[in-house]
């Protein structure tokens, strides 16, 4: 049976753990190490300017978990590295309580705990599940048919394996615990992010800024993850953390650099 580690971005008492948990109990040992408040859009930092505490946390149901004082990335790394004795075979962030698609993966917590596991060569699963959205469907059900959607592409992790530093972005609509409509193997979509810079100032007249704005849109392109979402199809997007642009490389072997330091003077 595989050692499988869970964490997530949404703080380690959040129901999409906890509904996580409960769904990969079957196909292994679970542990559960995530952080002990929310993390979202915290990116991949790695602590190392300040020590990091882990506690022992029991929720409702009897499970014993850890929380963390760092990030989802921290999380994993400590586990890796003997926070947890058993050797790790498979890494799950989530269930996050938002989508994580196209350039979101490079803001999340959820996708950066996945790829952490990623960069030990640990197979990784990131899984989001979009907002409610005026849907009926009660939270309990979503959570469980994320947990499924989780179980269905885990099995098929460990039945066919996964080339090494890679990882799997799971995105699914909250109505598809309502109508299940399958799952699209996707590439990254394009988000379009419609920020604004909010400027307040304090009590004392010094200025201070958010960062608001509407709820980002995408481009449905067929093939895409925001495509598949669309359509109210659960999204699954391999990542891999080789960013290299492998065709504008090539394009760059007619690029001409100097190749001694002019004399000045």
């Amino acid at each position: 049976m595989p050692n499988i580690l869970i964490t997530n971005d949404d703080g380690v008492q959040s129901p999409g753990i906890q509904a996580l948990a409960r769904a990969l109990d079957t196909f292994g040992t679970v542990t559960v190490v995530a952080p002990d408040r929310n993390w979202s859009a915290a990116g991949h930092p790695k602590t190392l300017h300040k020590p990091l505490r882990v506690e022992k946390v029991t929720w409702g149901d009897g499970r014993t978990v850890m929380a963390c004082s760092g990030a989802p990335s921290d999380c994993v790394a400590l586990a890796i590295l003997g926070l947890v004795e058993a050797p790790i075979d498979l890494v799950v962030s989530g269930v996050n309580s938002n989508y994580n698609l196209a350039s979101d993966v490079f803001y999340s917590g959820t996708v950066a705990g996945a790829m952490e596991a990623c960069i030990s060569n640990i197979p990784a699963i990131a899984i989001s599940m979009g907002p409610p959205q005026g849907s009926d469907i009660p939270a309990d059900k979503a959570l469980a048919h994320a947990g499924f959607v989780a179980a269905q592409v885990m099995r098929n992790v460990l039945e066919h394996g996964m080339p090494t530093n890679v990882m799997l972005n799971v995105n699914l609509p909250w109505s598809s615990a309502g109508e299940f409509r399958g799952i699209e193997l996707t590439r990254l979509g394009t988000r379009i992010y419609r920020d604004v810079l909010v400027t307040r100032d304090d009590p004392w007249g010094r200025p201070y800024y958010w960062i608001g704005g509407e709820i980002p849109a995408g481009v449905p392109d067929d093939g895409t993850d925001i495509g598949a979402i669309e359509n109210g199809i659960v999204s699954v997007t391999p990542l891999g953390i080789d960013l290299t642009h492998h065709n504008f490389l090539a394009q760059m072997a007619s690029w001409r650099f100097a190749t001694e330091i002019p004399v000045v003077g």
